[in-house]
């Protein structure tokens, strides 16, 4: 015991022998630094796109998405055995690093206002990006390119798109 003691009065702060770290067991600290950084996670542009047109279609007076075009091709797409519905029909999305930015194309059911569903899918669209992306959304343009009457038939059920 006495050479124990001597020993611990010989060493120093300075010395060579460090003293005992203390660990977690079952734990080893390999690479430094926190796990969240150690490499890079990129999102492509139909990721948002998807997301972003789930959360506008969510929207109360939003009867569909895209051009008049896209919604017929689409609907001849989606009646082809093995065609999906394409979710992201009607949204353009331009994804960084850090942030994103979209385009919508909307057709709203007649008599809602259309800057209250404007609002109302601007909101809805940037809260689900950032929450499921962590991306910065710093424009969401809405484009109105129809209104869905009372008496016209739909040319395809969007509602079912899940």
């Amino acid at each position: 015991m006495t050479d124990m003691t001597e020993q611990n009065r010989t060493d120093s702060p300075g010395s060579e022998r460090e003293a005992p770290q203390s660990r977690k067991p079952g734990v080893t600290k390999r690479g430094g630094g926190d796990p969240a950084t150690r490499g890079r996670t990129t999102i492509a542009d139909g990721v948002v796109e998807k997301i972003a047109g789930l959360a506008a279609r969510d929207v109360l007076g939003v009867h569909a998405m895209g051009s008049g075009l896209s919604r017929t091709f689409g609907a001849v797409r989606d009646r082809v055995p093995g065609g999906s519905k394409s979710v992201s029909r009607g949204v353009k999305a331009e994804v960084g690093e850090l942030q994103t930015a979209l385009d919508l194309e909307i057709v709203v059911e007649y008599g809602v206002s259309i800057a209250d569903v404007a609002h109302a899918v601007r909101e809805n669209v940037i809260a689900a990006v950032e929450r499921m992306t962590g991306l910065e959304v710093v424009e969401v343009n809405i484009a109105v390119s129809d209104v869905k009457l009372p008496e016209e038939e739909d040319e395809e059920p969007e509602a079912r798109l899940q």
